[in-house]
């Protein structure tokens, strides 16, 4: 940077916070949600992760174990293989 101007030590360094914000913008974008979940002795036992309208479960290993969708009021569940295993529809007013 020494034989270069001010004009364009400007635009180099915005350059570089610029990369620097996209780049965090797109990191931070897809990781959603995370909650831990742990036992009575205080272990973890897994995390469930949510974007969207799904959540997706995990186990303490860090296997998938199942997930769940949300479409209006029915909220559909999924095992580990992505096979359906059932659903529960809300009834009333919340």
């Amino acid at each position: 940077m020494d034989g270069m101007s001010w004009k364009q030590r400007g635009v180099v360094l915005l350059s570089i916070l610029a990369m620097t914000l996209i780049a965090l913008a797109i990191s931070k974008a897809p990781a959603g949600e995370q909650t831990r979940f742990y036992g009575p002795d205080g272990r973890s036992t897994g995390t469930a992760t949510t974007s969207r309208n799904t959540t997706t479960f995990y186990g303490a290993d860090g296997r998938r174990t199942g997930s769940a969708t949300i479409s209006g009021n029915t909220t559909t569940f999924y095992g580990a293989d992505g096979r359906r295993t059932g659903s529960a529809t809300a009834t009333g007013k919340r």
